[in-house]
C-alpha cells in the first residue's frame, strides 16, 4: 500500500470537491419540462410521496422525505428491500413515488414496481441511466447522471449521491415556494431546537415595556427629545400626541439630519422633526416578522402599539439577536 503525501492528500481533497460541486452544476441543464412535469405531480398529490431507494440511494431518500415533509409535503421513506414483506402497505393510491436508483436496475426496487403499477401511482424516476428499466415505467424521469464518481477507483457513490441529494433538495425548495410555504409554517413543523427557536417568539416576549420606553410628547422640543434619546440608549424616541397616540419616532438619523440642515435648533417643537407615520408592529406579531421589517427598511427599533395606536413597547435589533431570531 502507498503512503501518500499531504500534499497529495490536499490535492485529492480539492480534486474530490470539484467533481461534487460539477456533479451538481450539471444538473442545471436537465431542469427543464420533465422537472416541472414532477413539481406539478408532487403539488397535485392528495396523499404522501413514498421515497424508496437501496443502499445509498436510500440513505439520500430518507434525507429527501424528511427535507420535504419538514418543508410542507407529507413524505415517507419506504425501504425496498422491506416493502416485499408487509412495509409495502403503507402505500395508498393517493400517493406518489420518488424511486431512486443510479442503475436504474436495483433488483429490490424492481420487486416493488408491481406492486405500485397496481396501485396506479404516479412514479418519479430519479436515475442516472435514461435507459434503464427504471426510467422506462417513470411517469417522469429526473436524469442525476454525473460525468465520474469521486471515488478514485470509480465505484462507491459519492458524487452520484451529491447529484441526487441536490436534486431532492430542488424539488422541496420549489414545492415550497409553490405552495406559499411562510416561516409561521416552518414554525410548526420545528417548535423545538435552534431552526425553531426564533420564531416561537412573539414581539410582546422581547419587547421593552413600562418606565424603559422613550416617550417624548409631540409638544416637547426637539433638545428635549434628544436628551430623552440619550437617556434610554436606544437610538430613537416613540412621539405621542395628547390622547398618547403614536403620532412619530424621532431617531438618531432624524437628529443628524436636523443638525445639518439647521444652524440653530434650540426653538425647534419635535413635532417638526419627527419622522410621521413610522413603521410599528404589534405585541402578537412574531419576532420574526419584526426583524424583516428592520432589515427591510434598515432601522434598529420598533415602536410597538396596541388596536388604539398607543405605544406598548419597543423592540430593538439587539434583543431579537439576542434571542436567536435570525
Amino acid at each position: 500500500m502507498t503512503t501518500m503525501t499531504l500534499s497529495r492528500i490536499n490535492e485529492l481533497a480539492k480534486e474530490v470537491l470539484e467533481i461534487e460541486a460539477n456533479s451538481i452544476l450539471r444538473l442545471k441543464s436537465n431542469i427543464g419540462e420533465a422537472f416541472d412535469k414532477a413539481i406539478d405531480i408532487l403539488y397535485n398529490c392528495k396523499g404522501r410521496v413514498i421515497v424508496t431507494g437501496m443502499g445509498k440511494s436510500g440513505l439520500i431518500g430518507k434525507k429527501i422525505a424528511a427535507t420535504m415533509s419538514s418543508t410542507g409535503t407529507p413524505a415517507y421513506f419506504l425501504h425496498p428491500a422491506e416493502s416485499t414483506h408487509g412495509d409495502s402497505g403503507v402505500i395508498t393510491r393517493d400517493d406518489v413515488i420518488i424511486a431512486i436508483s443510479n442503475s436504474g436496475e436495483t433488483q429490490e426496487l424492481m420487486n416493488l414496481l408491481p406492486l405500485i403499477k397496481r396501485f396506479g401511482c404516479p412514479m418519479i424516476g430519479m436515475t442516472g441511466n435514461m435507459n434503464s428499466t427504471l426510467a422506462k415505467t417513470s411517469e417522469v424521469v429526473l436524469d442525476i447522471s454525473v460525468e465520474r464518481e469521486a471515488c478514485p477507483l470509480g465505484k462507491a457513490p459519492t458524487a452520484s449521491t451529491t447529484a441526487t441529494l441536490a436534486m431532492g433538495d430542488t424539488l422541496a425548495v420549489c414545492l415550497m415556494e409553490k405552495k406559499g410555504f411562510t416561516k409561521e409554517d416552518f414554525l410548526m413543523f420545528h417548535p423545538s431546537g435552534k431552526l425553531g427557536k426564533g420564531l416561537t417568539y412573539k414581539v410582546g416576549d422581547l419587547m421593552i415595556t413600562g418606565d424603559r420606553m422613550p416617550i417624548v410628547p409631540d409638544c416637547e422640543t426637539f433638545t428635549s427629545a434628544i436628551n430623552t434619546i440619550s437617556e434610554y440608549k436606544l437610538g430613537m424616541a416613540m412621539i405621542v400626541d395628547a390622547q398618547g397616540r403614536l403620532s412619530g419616532v424621532l431617531t438618531d438619523g432624524d437628529i443628524r439630519r436636523t443638525i445639518i440642515k439647521h444652524k440653530d435648533s434650540s426653538d425647534l417643537s419635535v413635532k417638526d422633526v419627527m419622522t410621521v407615520n413610522p413603521k410599528r408592529i404589534t405585541s402578537d406579531a412574531y419576532a420574526a416578522s419584526a426583524l424583516n421589517l428592520m432589515e427591510k427598511y434598515s432601522i434598529t427599533a420598533l415602536a410597538v402599539v396596541d388596536a388604539d395606536n398607543i405605544p406598548v413597547g419597543v423592540i430593538h435589533v439587539h434583543d431579537l439577536l439576542r434571542a436567536g431570531v435570525a
